[in-house]
């Protein structure tokens, strides 16, 4: 073993991710907006106009505000793998020793028992019924058997079985550290407002260039030509100018305060034990319109206690077969229950068994001869192992008499189990047989089964999934509850928690055709018997009908569903690998943090829409009127510092306070769209009332540009506030109080000397503050047509759209 430390063949891992500190600065510092600023602040403290570079505050708090996010968002997935065992069972010098999973080296013997998750890649040598499931690794549902020869992959989980292993690929080389690095990589969920944003970047990056050759060249036009403005260094006014129309068209503010949104939330929702794994997804929840859940651990507490014995036909040693199920090793969670009721006296002999399996759905055991009962015992669904038809029907008829010499009715058997299942409770069923299938056909069940009991074992509904489930509802969204125990069962769950169901859909009927599969999701709300592969299958139906869909769940079942759904909600109980897939993790287990979780949502979708208007109503009026007066040749209206000044009071310092105040509005789609119905005529209005005072400016024939300049600040703050307080609606004290606090600070600064010297603001003379005043005026007037023909058309309060909330 020395030896192959020293040569590095350990299970030892790298601790790396995809993007390294430096990766994440180099990605949020170095863009293409950052370096049209950069270069821009860089000009102008060549120019020795360091007061017009105030802009570049904005770009370095937008930078910083990225890199931490992604930073945090790195150090929380750096603690989530899908390798998560903390020790491995290995067999050293005939001994097995639990040992730590990077001390596992290369030719290592791993025992594998029910429940492990395996450590290394490894070539079976023994195996005994052993099954894992490879789920999470290779995208399929069903449990893979695993014979002596074939090879177990790490990352996956030993479900059924046992067996030996010995390691063949350990560390960095293992399947699980390549998958580990794949799901450490940091991704972008899905949202709405960050790929509205991207786009509204990507549009403005294509029009930059021909803007700024337009400007350009007008600036220098209006004042005499290249060669005048060269030689007598006209220029550089030119080119400040140039820099004032750029600087105005990116919205830095706006990808600034996204990013304080997100993160604001994020922390938030932290203080209250809700993990956002990556920040974008505080919106998520305010966009989803049907919710998924399994039941165990979401709507109940996820742990299962035995309820009673309901005897069919018992016979002698019936209560110390179920205590060896209770105590095999093997035994899954629901047998592990019986051990409180009956105790394992070490008495029976086993001399062959049957693991359970989640395929077949029970498990067999055969004990030595044991007197006057059966040999054989099965444990499991009743459902599975009586099955309605005339072929199995014989089935029934037992080799081995019950002592009174009745002999339950396969139909009987059925209805009992349906009506216990039906009442909330989960249902076993244990029978007698003549022995065990052969080695190769342990799929099948032996050839004559005699029922012996009824098992039922209850799961306690959680105390706050009634009032959450009656949020959602109210709140429009439809609810699936989708679980792989026995639908009657599940159906009564729901009908405890407050769903009005009658019955619950078997999965096993499920339809093949995508089509009908979607039809189905419609028209059900409640789903048992659902395997793995069809909890995914069954979100993506929901996705094809336009549904955006969150999940819940805690097994490693759940985790090809929670990774394909819109938002994946992980509970505190999930296993790791489960929690590595899903965007969410209720860090105490408690379901009513969700709405939480959609208040937050809602805020950050609705204030960043509101805000957005803001901004981007000053691309559109930037742009227009850079390429308008670039077309006319007049100088660009304003200095860097005016616009900084203007955009302050205006935009930046209220959007600060909007986009974190309360907001509990209702999500619609559409939030771009909403936006620039409302931006682009905005815009268009603040450049017709500039382009109207600047036109009329030179007919007073006195004006400076200085004064003139003066002039457009006053008429582009007194539009803009009235922007400010047409997005603010409908206006309560605080955002009132931020209207008047911002229109209450532009009078004040206008009048300071200290103002006026540094940002170069004049009055102006009598007509031109008359003329300045009517445009602004103006303008205003119609920003608020604009404002209510705007609401009518797109309320804020618009009616809720209850798309897939089955009700039956």
């Amino acid at each position: 073993m020395a030896t192959r430390v020293e040569r590095g063949l350990t299970n030892r891992v790298p601790d790396t991710t995809s993007r390294s500190l430096w990766q994440i600065f180099r990605a949020n510092v170095f863009t293409l907006f950052n370096a049209i600023v950069g270069t821009s602040f860089l000009l102008l403290l060549l120019l020795g106009q360091w007061q017009d570079a105030l802009f570049g505050l904005a770009a370095v708090s937008n930078a910083v505000i990225g890199v931490v996010e992604e930073y945090r968002a790195k150090k929380s997935l750096d603690r989530l793998a899908v390798l998560n065992a903390p020790l491995a069972r290995v067999l050293r010098e005939g001994q097995i020793h639990e040992i730590a999973t990077a001390d596992v080296v290369e030719d290592d013997l791993l025992a594998l028992r029910a429940g492990d998750q395996i450590t290394a890649d490894a070539a079976v040598l023994e195996s005994s019924g052993l099954e894992v499931d490879e789920s999470l690794l290779t995208g399929e549902a069903d449990p893979v058997g695993k014979d002596a020869g074939t090879e177990v992959l790490s990352g996956s989980i030993v479900v059924a079985g046992h067996g030996n292993a010995r390691v063949v690929r350990v560390g960095s080389a293992s399947f699980a550290s390549r998958l580990t690095a794949d799901a450490r990589r940091f991704s972008l969920v899905n949202s709405e407002i960050r790929n509205s944003l991207n786009r509204v970047m990507r549009w403005i990056a294509w029009i930059l260039l021909p803007v700024a050759l337009i400007v350009l060249n007008g600036e220098i036009q209006a004042r005499g030509g290249w060669q005048t403005a060269i030689s007598a260094g006209a220029w550089t006014p030119a080119l400040v100018g140039l820099i004032a129309s750029m600087i105005a068209i990116v919205p830095l503010g706006l990808v600034l305060l996204t990013s304080v949104a997100f993160a604001v939330g994020g922390l938030r929702l932290a203080k209250h034990n809700v993990l956002i794994q990556e920040l974008a997804a505080v919106e998520g929840l305010a966009r989803v319109d049907v919710l998924c859940m399994d039941k165990t651990g979401t709507l109940t507490e996820g742990g299962l206690v035995f309820d009673a014995v309901h005897p069919l036909a018992p016979q002698p040693g019936w209560e110390q077969a179920l205590a060896w199920f209770g105590a095999e090793p093997e035994a899954n969670a629901t047998a592990r229950c019986l051990s409180t009721a009956f105790e394992d006296d070490g008495g029976l002999q086993p001399v062959r068994s049957v693991p359970f399996s989640s395929a077949r759905k029970w498990s067999g055991v055969s004990f030595k001869g044991s007197a006057g009962g059966a040999r054989t015992w099965i444990l499991g669904a009743p459902e599975m192992m009586l099955v309605q038809d005339d072929d199995t029907a014989a089935r029934l008829k037992p080799s081995i008499p019950a002592p009174d010499g009745a002999v339950p009715r396969q139909s009987d058997v059925l209805r009992q189990a349906g009506e216990l299942a039906a009442s909330g409770l989960r249902t076993l069923l244990l029978a007698g047989a003549d022995q065990l299938p052969a080695n190769g056909t342990v799929e099948q069940l032996p050839a004559s089964l005699h029922p012996v009991a009824l098992l039922t074992f209850r799961e306690q509904p959680r105390s706050d999934a009634r009032q959450t489930l009656k949020f959602f509802r109210t709140e429009g969204v439809g609810l699936k509850i989708i679980s792989g125990d026995d639908p009657r069962t599940v159906a009564a769950i729901a009908r405890r928690v407050g769903l009005e169901v009658t019955e619950g859909f078997d999965a096993r009927s499920l339809p093949e055709d995508p089509l009908h599969l979607e039809e189905v999701m419609e028209s059900n709300m409640v789903f048992g018997r659902v395997t793995p592969a069809q909890k995914r299958a069954m979100v993506e139906a929901l996705q094809r009908r336009g549904h955006t869909v969150a999940m819940t769940g805690d097994g490693v079942n759940d985790a090809l569903a929670l990774k394909t759904a819109d938002l994946g909600i992980a509970m505190d109980s999930a296993a790791p690998a489960t929690k590595a897939v899903a965007r969410l993790v209720l860090l105490d287990g408690r379901f009513d943090r969700l709405p939480g979780v959609l208040a937050e949502g809602r805020q950050v979708i609705a204030n960043i829409e509101r805000v957005s208007s803001l901004f981007l109503s000053k691309t559109v009026y930037a742009t227009a009127i850079a390429v308008t007066f670039g077309l006319l040749q007049w100088t660009f209206p304003f200095l860097p510092r005016q616009l900084s000044f203007t955009d302050g009071l205006t935009i930046g310092i209220p959007a600060f306070f909007l986009a974190l105040m309360p907001n509990p509005r209702r999500y619609q789609p559409g939030f771009l769209r909403r936006s620039l119905w409302f931006s682009v005529p905005a815009g268009l209005i603040v450049t017709a009332a500039l382009l109207t005072l600047n036109a009329f400016a030179p007919l007073t024939g006195t004006a400076t540009s200085e004064q003139v300049s003066s002039a457009s600040v006053l008429t582009l703050s007194m539009v803009g506030l009235w922007i400010l307080s047409a997005v603010s609606r409908p206006l309560n004290a605080a955002r009132l109080a931020v209207v008047l606090a911002m229109s209450a600070s532009l009078l004040v600064a206008l009048n300071l000397p200290l103002v006026q010297e540094f940002f170069l603001l004049s009055r102006p003379p009598g007509g031109l503050l008359l003329a300045a005043v009517a445009c602004g005026a103006a303008g205003g007037l119609g920003v608020e047509v604009l404002a209510r023909v705007h609401a009518r058309a797109f309320p804020r309060q618009g009616p809720v759209v209850k798309r897939g909330s089955s009700r039956t």
